[in-house]
């Protein structure tokens, strides 16, 4: 896809294109295209030359009001892959001078497109969102998922910089997830969130809360002995609120709390439980992700 001419000082557009292909034993990067502020390191094979790890890096350390970042990703025929992030993902604020009265908040936006063949599997692990109060920020992740291929994915989003005591009392948060076999919707995700709204401290929101988390594995039907297990997992200990389910072809775990930490350990146990089950293989952490 071409990318779209840009306006003067409409922002970044990074674009990132990445192509795997399974060559005898081994997952290639056969293609890794990037723009800037994206930028690819070097591919990893942590666990052997069957999965290639992969780490976007976003170089200008995060996103203002205009900024888009494009990443399509294409799985050829029993290829794995894993892409994950180099740090957290910072969508920053927009605010005006003094004694002006606030402009209209221009939004970022990051799209996803995923296409995997039969026989692959994508492992999208990016590390947490930070969305900055007055941020206005739309995500897109968009999943197109064959019979007999394999998507997991996580998203770890904190509103405002709590440990700084900042609320996400201004701004947009808009996020659309979905996974498509054909023209068939497998899973869709759609959640919004208006800085300042009621929404903040309901129930049925973030409930005071300020780190919201998504686990997804779509393609792969756990046993219902399997969801119990875990569903062990969650530790008494660990604030905030953790809860798994059935999907009709997968499975979804959430998290509502204050910490992006455990959000994160949480997600990596569940990963690491699952793995064995819908790829054969022991989970092997980035190394780029915190300890």
């Amino acid at each position: 896809m071409e990318p779209k001419p840009l306006a003067p000082n409409q922002g970044w557009h990074g674009q990132a294109h990445l192509v795997y292909a399974r060559q005898a034993e081994k997952t290639v990067l056969v293609k890794g295209f990037t723009q800037a502020p994206l930028k690819l390191q070097k591919p990893l094979y942590l666990e052997g030359p069957a999965v290639c790890q992969t780490v976007l890096v976003h170089t200008a350390g995060g996103m203002v009001g205009g900024d888009r970042l494009t990443v399509q990703v294409h799985l050829q025929p029993d290829s794995r892959g894993l892409v994950t992030t180099a740090a957290a993902h910072k969508i920053y604020g927009s605010q005006a001078a003094a004694g002006q009265a606030p402009a209209p908040l221009r939004g970022a936006e990051q799209r996803v497109e995923i296409h995997l063949a039969s026989g692959s599997c994508l492992e999208w692990l990016p590390q947490e969102t930070i969305l900055f109060n007055g941020a206005n920020y739309d995500q897109h992740l968009r999943v197109a998922l064959p019979p007999g291929a394999i998507w997991c994915g996580w998203e770890v989003t904190r509103f405002g910089r709590s440990a700084r005591g900042e609320r996400f009392d201004q701004g947009q948060w808009r996020s659309h997830l979905e996974v498509w076999q054909g023209d068939r919707p497998l899973w869709l995700d759609r959640q919004s969130l208006t800085g300042g709204s009621a929404a903040l401290d309901s129930p049925n929101g973030l409930g005071g809360q300020a780190v919201v988390g998504s686990f997804a594995l779509v393609g792969f039907l756990p046993a219902t002995d399997l969801v119990n297990e875990l569903r062990e997992l969650w530790e008494a200990a660990w604030p905030g609120e953790g809860g798994v389910t059935r999907l009709q072809t997968g499975l979804l775990c959430r998290y509502r709390g204050p910490s992006s930490e455990v959000a994160r350990r949480w997600f990596v146990s569940l990963w690491g439980h699952l793995r064995p089950f819908y790829l054969g293989r022991v989970a092997m952490p980035s190394r780029v992700w915190p300890t």
